[in-house]
Parts: C-alpha cells; sequence; structure tokens
C-alpha cells in the first residue's frame, strides 16, 4: 500500500521538487575515503559542497557558509517574535568507500508490484535475499543499475531537509522559529563530527536525518573502538628454520582464535556486542590485524577492550616480551547518555510521526551516526529515518513515498518545537 501524505494543510507538496533535487545530488560522486588525513578526505566531495552552498544561497536561505573542510550550514529564519528553542538538521553528503559512487544511474520504478528487480543483466535485487521490498509495494522505488551504490545515504537527508526548509520558507502560515541545516563530509570513515562546528550551529538541539526506513527513530548506538594488533616474528630460511623461526602470520591466526568465535557481526544481533576483523595484512617477519570493537552497554565495552590486551599480555608471555602490541582507540560512545536528560527531543518527534501517520520503530542502532558525537559535544542529536534501504551497495533503495513522509516530520518537528515551553 503506497503511503499517503496527511499534511493537514491546504496546499500539497509538490513531490517532484524532492525527486529532482535527490536526482541531482546523487550524479556527484563524494565517495570518501578511509586511507587519506585529508579533510574531506577525498576532493570531489568539496565539488559538491560548494555546489550545495551556491544552490542554498539561490534559494535565499540566511548565514549560508561553506568552511575549507567542506562543512556546510545555513538557516531558515524564525517567522514568529517570540523566542523559542533554535533547532538544527543535519546530513552527510559523502557516500560509503566499501561501493562505488561514480556515475550513478538511477532508475525510477512506479507502483512497484512487489516483484524481483532486475538491475542490469545478471544483476537482481530479488525479495528472497531482500525481502524489506515487500514492505514497499505499491510504492515508487529509486533504484541503481547495480554497478554502483545509490548514495541514499545520506543525500535523501539532504534533498528532504533542503526541500522542507523551501516548503517551510513558501509557508509562512506554519510558525517556527530558526531552524539550522548543517552538512558534512567523511561521515561514512567516521570523521563526519569531528570538523562540526557546534558553537558555530548554535542550536539547543538537532536530529541527524540519516535512519533508514520509515519511522526509524534511533537514539541508542554502539559504544566504538579500533583496535590495531601488530606482531613481531623472525624470518629464517624455511630449510633451517627449527627452534628459529617465529612466523608472525602464524601469531595473528592464534590471535584471532583467541577472540570468541560467535560474538562477531555475523552472529550478534540487537543489543549483542562483538569484535570485527577488518583487515589482516603480514608476512614472516611483520603482521597486522585491524579490529573494531562494538557494544552498547559501557561496562561490557570496556571489558571488551582489556580482553584484547589480555590475549595480548598471554601471547607475549609466551612468546616474548614485544612480541605483540595492540593500539586500542575509542572512536564514539553510546548517545543514550547525553538523550535521556533531554527526553523532550525524543518526544517532539514521536508525536511528528503520530501527527503524519509514521509508526515509530524506535530500536538501537548497530553502529554509530555524526549525531553519537555530536551529542558528546554538547548537542544532544538522535537520528531520523531517510528512508534509504540496503545501503553501501548496488542494491540500496529510497522510497519516493518515505522521502515525503521524511519531509513531513522535519516540517512537522519545526512547527511542533515553535510551541514548544521548557
Amino acid at each position: 500500500m503506497s503511503v499517503q501524505l496527511n499534511l493537514n494543510l491546504n496546499t500539497e507538496i509538490n513531490i517532484m521538487d524532492i525527486i529532482e533535487r535527490f536526482l541531482k545530488y546523487v550524479s556527484f560522486d563524494t565517495q570518501s575515503a578511509e586511507d587519506s588525513d585529508s579533510v574531506p578526505s577525498t576532493a570531489k566531495q568539496l565539488v559538491f559542497a560548494k555546489a550545495l552552498r551556491d544552490e542554498l544561497k539561490e534559494e535565499g536561505f540566511d548565514d549560508v557558509e561553506m568552511d575549507e573542510m567542506g562543512y556546510v550550514y545555513a538557516t531558515l529564519k524564525s517567522n514568529i517574535k517570540k523566542e523559542v528553542p533554535t533547532i538544527g538538521f543535519i546530513s552527510h553528503y559523502d557516500t560509503s568507500p566499501d561501493c562505488s559512487g561514480a556515475n550513478v544511474k538511477p532508475r525510477i520504478i512506479r507502483n512497484y508490484d512487489g516483484n524481483d528487480i532486475v538491475l542490469s543483466e545478471g544483476i537482481v535485487s530479488s525479495t528472497k535475499k531482500f525481502p524489506e521490498l515487500l514492505a514497499h509495494k505499491g510504492e515508487d522505488l529509486i533504484v541503481t543499475d547495480g554497478h554502483t551504490l545509490l548514495g541514499a545515504d545520506d543525500k535523501a537527508g539532504i534533498a528532504e531537509i533542503v526541500q522542507a526548509m523551501c516548503w517551510l520558507r513558501d509557508h509562512d502560515e506554519i510558525k517556527h522559529g530558526n531552524i539550522r541545516m548543517g552538512f558534512n563530509p567523511d561521515e561514512e570513515i567516521g570523521m563526519g563530527a569531528h570538523h562540526f562546528d557546534v558553537e558555530k550551529f548554535g542550536c539547543q538541539w538537532a536530529y541527524t536525518i540519516d535512519g533508514s526506513d520509515l519511522g526509524d527513530l534511533e537514539f541508542e548506538n554502539f559504544n566504538a573502538a579500533a583496535a590495531k594488533i601488530s606482531f613481531k616474528g623472525v624470518s629464517v630460511h624455511p630449510g633451517y628454520a627449527k627452534g628459529k623461526m617465529v612466523n608472525a602470520n602464524l601469531l595473528a591466526t592464534e590471535f584471532v582464535g583467541m577472540l570468541p568465535a560467535d560474538e562477531t557481526p555475523e552472529t550478534t544481533e540487537g543489543y549483542e556486542g562483538f569484535f570485527h576483523l577488518l583487515n589482516m595484512e603480514g608476512g614472516i617477519e611483520n603482521a597486522k590485524l585491524a579490529y573494531i570493537i562494538r557494544d552498547h552497554d559501557r561496562e561490557k565495552f570496556e571489558k571488551r577492550k582489556l580482553f584484547i590486551q589480555d590475549c595480548v599480555n598471554q601471547m607475549n608471555k609466551k612468546y616474548g616480551e614485544g612480541t605483540v602490541t595492540a593500539e586500542v582507540k575509542d572512536q564514539y560512545y553510546n548517545m543514550k547518555e547525553k538523550i535521556d536528560p533531554n527526553m523532550h527531543v525524543i518526544d517532539i518527534v514521536l508525536k511528528a510521526m503520530q501527527e503524519n501517520g509514521v509508526p515509530p520503530k524506535v530500536e538501537p542502532i548497530r553502529g554509530g551516526t555524526d549525531g553519537a558525537q555530536l551529542s558528546f559535544k554538547g548537542l544532544p542529536c538522535p537520528n531520523i529515518f531517510a528512508g534509504g534501504v540496503n545501503f553501501h551497495g548496488p542494491h540500496e533503495f529510497v522510497s519516493i513515498q518515505v522521502m515525503e513522509k521524511a519531509m513531513q516530520v522535519i516540517i512537522k518537528i519545526c512547527e511542533i518545537t515553535a510551541e514548544y515551553n521548557d
């Protein structure tokens, strides 16, 4: 069944505007890069940032600026005299390093019939493998040609924010306070919030529009750390190696075997944490493992980091001090810690969803968002659905009707906040 609009206003949303805006945004290749030391991590992200900055100026928004790192900010000015909280909406414009975002060729499937979708010859989004498609039968879907990701993560969020602000700009009968927009690079590599200027943004709270399907509302996420484990071996000719050679590759595999096999991403769900082996490389003399460590529970998270060090200590006791070293760095923490004292931020979203006929799906994120880091920088920032599904790959799609609903919810949040009393 197609999701219907329910704005309770006399003027309808022109959905073609948001479609055109989204299709324009995904034509830019904005893939970020994990192995880069620059900010943003790829120069092509700045091409999009400049285009977005210019677009926001053309749309007549205030305080439009882009800093040297590609962070774009803008304001929709208040249309009421009383003082109300300044709130913000944030989305990232980079796409995942996991799949190409160059030469995206989107296609609109009108009134999706619930069958498998042939993206290109030999490339099929099947309902058996991707059953989430069936929830969107009867809707209009934007899909890829099977050779790139789509970029709904998170250009759908950008399109929804910008279009909602344009709609509010043109409908002065809807009262709202100052609304800030923020668009950033490098979220996909965990760096998006690092240079976000919270003080300049000037909001009491904000929302990232970076969730997935209809109704997603997230304010719990993993505590996260990265671990790099290094192994020192001794290289000797294999013909004369007995009692002399120490194979760093084998040390690395021994370490992998010390971690619990049932605590990996592919064996866990919900609130269950994990150790995830991202990369391994090496030779006889040197080997390296790269892990990420995740857990919603802060105490369990700290124990996971200690367990890594315990494994290192055990191996050094066995093979000699300095054979194995670990570098463990925290990446972000569970935003729930910062949202719980500010639950009005969630109450407003729930009311906005209710008034627009959106059933909320409040679930913990098995990952993180820019909002998690921003919450710990003093800006409470839960995450709301943007509509994209199957992120980071060629089977990514977005429902146009869900994008409509996301835009509705943004508009309603602004309207409700204008009536908010602290």
